[in-house]
């Protein structure tokens, strides 16, 4: 497979697509930032002390996918048709999970964008809960699936609770 973002003396270079078809593009990402229980009991119960964390980190995950082609130097800017974030807690690994649909009528992509998205949000979290404990793990995170382009639709095979 070729690697798109290099010429062929092995330079970075953003790919040309202006000559691929304009198709509803589709990528959903998220990942997970484990707590402890004391993190985990006060954004449950509301009483972090810089607010309402899921709140802000979803805002945050929204305008990080806005973001991306900012932050990542070979994305195109994209029109994002919608982005939408669920910052949710999960009791079973005792952490926060962000997950991130992001939207676009175009001709490239928005796998980088949801992946921004959750990423940014998660980045958030720690911020807003530092104080309490920095020993906080970011991960995994992972496209669940793209849909749209050229290479179709994807769907993540293998569920992260398998692999380790």
């Amino acid at each position: 497979m070729e690697l798109t973002h290099f010429d062929a003396d092995g330079n970075a270079r953003m790919v040309d697509v202006g000559d691929k078809e304009v198709t509803e593009r589709t990528a959903v990402a998220e990942g997970f930032i484990a707590v402890n229980e004391d993190i985990y009991t006060r954004i449950e119960e509301g009483t972090m002390k810089k607010g309402d964390v899921l709140a802000v980190a979803q805002l945050a995950a929204i305008m990080g996918a806005k973001e991306t082609s900012r932050l990542i130097p070979l994305c195109h800017p994209l029109a994002l048709t919608k982005v939408d974030v669920h910052c949710t807690l999960d009791a079973v690994r005792r952490a926060v999970c962000v997950r991130a649909t992001v939207k676009t009528k175009g001709r490239t992509g928005v796998e980088m964008e949801a992946l921004t998205a959750v990423q940014v949000g998660l980045l958030t979290v720690y911020d807003m809960c530092k104080a309490v404990d920095k020993g906080m793990v970011i991960g995994p995170v992972y496209l669940v699936e793209k849909d749209g382009g050229k290479s179709g639709h994807f769907v993540r095979a293998t569920l992260v609770e398998d692999v380790d």
